[in-house]
């Protein structure tokens, strides 16, 4: 019975092993072109504030003050948690009350073009504004705000630092945006480390050899070829930063996602076509003229191992089960894929190797202002 068992395990591992890997050329340039990884650091010119080291000190600070929100038991850090990846694992956000969707982590947010699962927004300082007034989130007015940066003595001083200028005595909703850049400038610096897949890539680029399991190879194959996956979540972030239907919403939450978010960012005041933008070029994005119903952002993958649950409404407690909808169900536009329960694994296995479990976000006592 035994010699029964060990030869069936080596059989097992010698078909595992017949399947070991090899890519095309084809498929190392589609490989490499989801790196390198980080991408080089930028600054937003519709934020005049945006890469300051003032600026990011101060936001540090706003984005854990729970005085942000009208009853001061809130603070943005209360749904972005940092050991969290900047989310709260929770099937839907909640602070004042339950919010509709799923938080969104934050990591690398800087390299989006459009902001929250509708895009609702065209700046990451414009997105800052809507949590601070959401009355399910901080619930704070304007006015709220300005009052805090005023009198605080110690903010004072450092949004002058930051802008060079004291806030304005009377503006409160100019006050709102300065301090909704100062959150942008902090939250520009999330930034998740090198993985094993960029040890991997990396090394295929020089074309020299790192570990990297056979499984995360398989993975690798199939998001890049049989998954198509890599035409949604593409470049070094994994993610092409605009929408589509992932065929979720048919789990029975009506949302129409893009579609509103498109009403709001072209009839927001605080979006880059309006006063507030700071590029002296007054360069701004076209707005496309229509919305596919029921199409969110496509997510980064980077660091998904703490972002759970899955989905704009966190419908999927786990990797699998994510696999599993795209391979049984997929979308309106997606065809099941049919996957076996092998290639799920392995696919499992290589978007596993996207993350590391390291919190690579440190709070830093940045000392009081003089």
């Amino acid at each position: 019975m035994r010699t029964t068992v060990v030869l069936a395990a080596l059989l097992s591992t010698a078909a595992l092993s017949a399947q070991e890997p090899s890519f095309t050329e084809a498929e190392i340039r589609a490989i490499l072109a989801h790196g390198p990884w980080p991408t080089p650091m930028t600054t937003d010119p519709s934020n005049r504030v945006s890469g300051k080291r003032a600026a990011l000190e101060l936001g540090e600070r706003l984005f854990f003050d729970t005085r942000l929100s009208a009853d001061g038991r809130f603070s943005c850090g209360t749904c972005h948690v940092p050991e969290r990846n900047w989310t709260d694992n929770r099937t839907r956000g909640f602070a004042a009350a339950e919010a509709s969707r799923n938080t969104p982590t934050l990591m690398n947010v800087r390299l989006g073009r459009w902001f929250g699962w509708d895009g609702a927004a065209d700046s990451l300082w414009s997105q800052s504004i809507r949590p601070m007034l959401d009355r399910r989130e901080l619930g704070a007015t304007p006015a709220h705000v300005a009052e805090l940066v005023r009198k605080d003595e110690e903010i004072a001083c450092r949004y002058r630092r930051a802008f060079g200028a004291a806030p304005s005595p009377t503006d409160d909703e100019a006050v709102l945006v300065d301090v909704a850049k100062i959150l942008a400038a902090f939250q520009e610096t999330f930034e998740s480390p090198p993985t094993p897949f960029d040890r991997f890539r990396n090394a295929l680029a020089r074309g020299q050899s790192a570990f990297y399991s056979d499984a995360a190879k398989r993975g690798l194959k199939i998001f890049i070829g049989k998954g198509n996956c890599s035409t949604c979540h593409s470049g070094p972030n994994f993610s092409s930063g605009e929408f589509q239907d992932n065929g979720f919403a048919a789990r029975g939450r009506p949302d129409p996602g893009r579609v509103e978010g498109l009403k709001h960012v072209q009839a927001s005041r605080f979006s880059l076509h309006g006063r507030y933008n700071d590029d002296p070029q007054k360069g701004v994005r076209s707005v496309e003229a229509q919305a596919e119903p029921g199409a969110f952002k496509v997510p980064t993958l980077r660091h998904l191992m703490l972002t759970a649950p899955y989905g704009h409404h966190g419908e999927f407690a786990t990797l699998a089960e994510v696999i599993r909808h795209y391979s049984e169900q997929g979308s309106a536009k997606l065809a099941p894929l049919r996957l076996t329960a092998q290639e799920q694994t392995d696919l499992v296995v290589f978007l596993e190797s996207l993350s590391t479990l390291s919190n690579p976000w440190r709070p830093e006592d940045h000392g009081r202002c003089h």
